[in-house]
């Protein structure tokens, strides 16, 4: 049998394939978002199984989450993203306490107990300014890639103070400070600082050691040490940050069916088999809540 996690994120869908007898991953993909995620999400399993040698009929449930979930009808549960980044972490770095995810449109912080349950967690899903959109935008202005960004980030002799906290009035003052000589390196030093600080605010006074981050922009050089800065603490980078969620979907597949071989599903790729259930799940028998909220 093999289960199946897929994170249908804002700009990239991610999928993993995992055995649920021993929680060994057997494959993974990723692939950009578009206007129809469920059938790019539905065409990246198919690449994803043929490249594992995985047989379609041997799946025995995805579970997906995800900014998109609501949108991938092979799936036969829907599970907030908060949970399956919490359970993907606590898999991989079962010490984490905090942990920080910064995606394509929006950011999340997470405080862990010891058994990876979600004790509290802030989300900015409002502002652009705190995410990897900031990112794009930058790149698309000064004519590079996101790659490019990183390493340009670390020729900054003197980052820019990007004051502006919305992402329309930064890209205003980008301009300015161009047309005033500072040098592009400045500059993105400034805006990943700036990220890392809107970040920042989220976890406010408790960032508890040890923290990781998760999510697409991880994978940008300079942001650790942007990260790191603004909340005073050491990072670690999750091993594929980027897939963090898809995997904590996969093992809470694999928890559907551990144990009960009846638990496979006969199904095409229609979407027939589905099943809803309710957004919130707790990843080690814990409850997810806002902070502050009982």
């Amino acid at each position: 049998m093999i289960c199946v996690g897929i994170d249908a994120g804002s700009r990239a869908i991610k999928i993993v394939l995992m055995d649920p007898a021993d929680l060994r991953v057997l494959g993974s993909g990723v692939a950009e978002q578009g206007v129809n995620g469920g059938e790019r999400a539905t065409r990246l399993l198919e690449q994803v199984l043929a490249a594992s040698g995985a047989a379609l009929e041997k799946i025995g449930c995805i579970v997906a989450t995800g900014y998109g979930r609501n949108a991938i009808g092979i799936a036969d549960a829907t599970i907030t993203e908060i949970t399956c980044h919490a359970c993907g972490v606590h898999h991989l770095m079962p010490d984490v306490r905090t942990v920080i995810e910064i995606g394509g449109q929006d950011s999340k912080f997470l405080h862990l107990d010891p058994t990876g349950a979600v004790q509290d967690f802030a989300m900015n899903d409002r502002c652009a300014a705190g995410t990897g959109r900031f990112l794009e935008v930058l790149a698309d202005r000064l004519g590079v890639s996101i790659e490019d960004l990183g390493r340009m980030s670390e020729r900054s002799t003197r980052p820019a103070a990007i004051s502006s906290t919305c992402i329309v009035f930064a890209e205003t003052e980008i301009i300015g400070l161009l047309s005033s000589g500072t040098t592009p390196e400045d500059i993105v030093a400034g805006v990943q600082n700036s990220i890392a600080t809107r970040v920042a605010t989220l976890a406010g006074r408790n960032a508890e050691a040890p923290v990781a981050f998760t999510g697409g922009v991880a994978l940008v050089p300079g942001m650790k040490r942007a990260l790191e800065a603004a909340i005073g603490r050491s990072v670690s980078v999750a091993p594929q940050p980027q897939l963090t969620g898809a995997l904590g979907a996969a093992i809470l597949a694999c928890r559907r069916v551990s144990g009960d071989s009846s638990g496979r599903l006969d199904r095409g790729l229609d979407g027939s088999s589905r099943r809803d259930e309710s957004a919130l799940r707790p990843c080690c028998g814990g409850t997810d809540r806002a902070a502050g909220s009982e």
